[in-house]
């Protein structure tokens, strides 16, 4: 995912920016604000049935990084598209390395170097969602998968294992059924 979508307690970095299509940038934006650190919730949906469940709730994968690879390709939303702050973008960019993954990304294995210390884009969290992109907490799980899907098919293509191991952690999720 791109830039900094980070709600898990596993040691890499992701990154909500790159994940974000330009479609869904063009939403009006909230004030920037470093959000607080909260773990995601579900919520209860009912269908045709009348029966409850859960949708799929948001979780980090260690050991994938797609999001860490920050520079993206034109369908993609840009640092200047995401953010308002002139200093947010200049840290994005500053984070990205020759080959296009964030500079704080260790490749070999596949965690990030400051990830208790990374920027506020680099948390997958609810607060960071609203601020960055308008999207309330309640689409908050759905926006997020939708992100990571996207960027893992993006960085790795859609028949990869990290794109397996993302799918069976989000639906073994004990908040999801």
């Amino acid at each position: 995912m791109v830039i900094s979508l980070a709600l898990s307690t596993a040691p890499m970095s992701t990154t909500i920016i790159s994940a974000t299509r330009r479609s869904q940038v063009s939403q009006p934006k909230a004030k920037k604000v470093k959000p607080e650190n909260k773990r995601p919730t579900t919520t209860s949906t009912s269908g045709f049935s009348g029966r409850t469940t859960k949708e799929l709730t948001w979780k980090c994968v260690e050991g994938c990084g797609a999001c860490c690879k920050i520079a993206k390709d034109f369908a993609f939303a840009t640092p200047d598209e995401i953010f308002d702050n002139p200093d947010d973008v200049e840290l994005y960019r500053s984070m990205i390395g020759d080959d296009g993954w964030c500079i704080n990304y260790n490749k070999s294995t596949r965690k990030c170097s400051i990830y208790s210390d990374r920027p506020y884009f680099c948390r997958v969290e609810p607060e960071v969602f609203k601020s960055l992109y308008g999207i309330e907490e309640k689409k908050f799980n759905k926006e997020a998968v939708s992100c990571c899907i996207d960027t893992i098919k993006t960085i790795y293509g859609p028949g990869s294992k990290e794109l397996d191991n993302f799918n069976r952690a989000i639906r073994s999720s004990p908040s999801s059924s």
